[in-house]
């Protein structure tokens, strides 16, 4: 099954990483977070990517391009001008990337890529900038099983701030809690199961995926939501990147799922 990743986006929320690397490049250890995204992916058998590239694709290009040269030692035999890699990477991966515009919104990047993608199959997508421990073999039984024609994996972030909980007009704090897990709220986590139809929906470039298509989707009843119950955080800010590089750092990465 083919993975979509949307990877074109401006990260200006992140700008003191972006302004030089495009935000699926900024890296968690030593690895840039779209790799950690596709291990997900790749664990559980979707290792055929179709990335969608905007600001600065050329280096995600480029980080592709030296993917053995960057993850294994190599032998240069300079009289033959010849270059024998040792010990290789194993990531058995396809990749494709596609240059889908510089201001193209996340819809029209999807709508470009539709010529990749197979008349007669289900595709996986997600963004480029968040990482789970989600299932995806039980993701795409609870697809099948809906029948309908998107799933969304929906998340309740954790709270970014501890809270106090105040009994009526009493001062004293009757508890606290360190980020506790939000307000209880869905969001979209990304992790879509979509069959190729809902390309239909999107106009063009300027169209945002999580607009008008998931819209008229929801309003047809063909939108359905997974619920996520594990650990999922999306890297938006600085803020971000240090909670998941300190996690990845001290052996704790929940979405360590390889």
């Amino acid at each position: 099954m083919k993975v979509v990743i949307l990877a074109g986006g401006l990260g200006t929320r992140l700008s003191e990483e972006t302004s030089i690397l495009p935000k699926p490049l900024v890296e968690i250890g030593s690895e840039p977070i779209i790799w950690h995204i596709m291990k997900i992916f790749a664990r559980f058998g979707a290792k055929e990517f179709i990335v969608c590239c905007g600001y600065k694709g050329f280096l995600i290009k480029k980080y592709f391009q030296d993917y053995h040269i960057r993850n294994s030692s190599v032998t240069f035999d300079l009289s033959r001008s010849t270059a024998q890699y040792i010990d290789e990477p194993r990531d058995d991966w396809r990749v494709t990337l596609v240059d889908t515009g510089l201001n193209t919104m996340t819809g029209g990047r999807l709508k470009r890529i539709r010529r990749f993608l197979d008349d007669d199959e289900p595709f996986l997508m997600t963004y480029g900038d968040g990482v789970g421990n989600i299932d995806i073999a039980d993701l795409l039984s609870f697809h099948t099983a809906q029948g309908k024609m998107a799933t969304v994996t929906a998340v309740q972030p954790t709270g970014r701030f501890g809270a106090m909980y105040l009994a009526g007009n009493d001062p004293t704090v009757q508890n606290f809690h360190e980020k506790p897990n939000g307000d209880g709220t869905w969001v979209n986590g990304g992790f879509f199961v979509l069959q190729p139809e809902v390309i239909d929906l999107i106009d063009g470039d300027a169209t945002i995926w999580e607009h008008d298509p998931m819209r008229k989707l929801t309003e047809k009843g063909e939108l359905v939501a997974y619920r996520h119950h594990g650990f999922w955080h999306p890297m938006d800010t600085l803020r971000d990147k240090t909670v998941l590089n300190d996690l990845w750092n001290a052996g704790d990465a929940p979405w360590r799922v390889w």
